[in-house]
């Protein structure tokens, strides 16, 4: 049996190349069949932000990449709900491609996986 990764993206989507390299280490995880999951928070909770228009900053549009995960095996992206808070963000404002995490909830679902990877 594989063993599970947990992909934390903390990065904000158009700032650097520190989200791509999450979502791309997530897909070629997930691509050989390895339990494979996504865990945003900090800035990273802005990468699903719903109505992003990257394109005056001349970078394409991350929803794209994150519409394709479920292709990968990966079929829900996660949230860190405080991240959300101390940013001023309704879960509403977000793609609905996400479940929620909230409180002692994250340290648990992070105990879950065998590896943990932090972009």
């Amino acid at each position: 049996m594989s063993q599970s990764i947990c992909i934390i993206s903390t990065q904000a989507p158009y700032r650097g190349q520190f989200a791509r390299e999450a979502l791309d280490a997530a897909l070629v995880s997930a691509s050989y069949e390895i339990p494979t999951s996504l865990l945003l928070m900090g800035e990273g909770v802005y990468q699903i932000l719903d109505g992003q228009s990257p394109g005056q900053l001349g970078r394409k549009n991350l929803s794209a990449m994150f519409q394709s995960l479920e292709l990968y095996g990966i079929e829900t992206v996660y949230v860190d709900g405080e991240s959300l808070e101390e940013r001023n963000l309704d879960p509403d404002q977000l793609l609905p491609l996400y479940t929620l995490l909230e409180g002692d909830a994250v340290a648990s679902f992070l105990a879950q996986h065998d590896k943990v990877l932090s972009f």
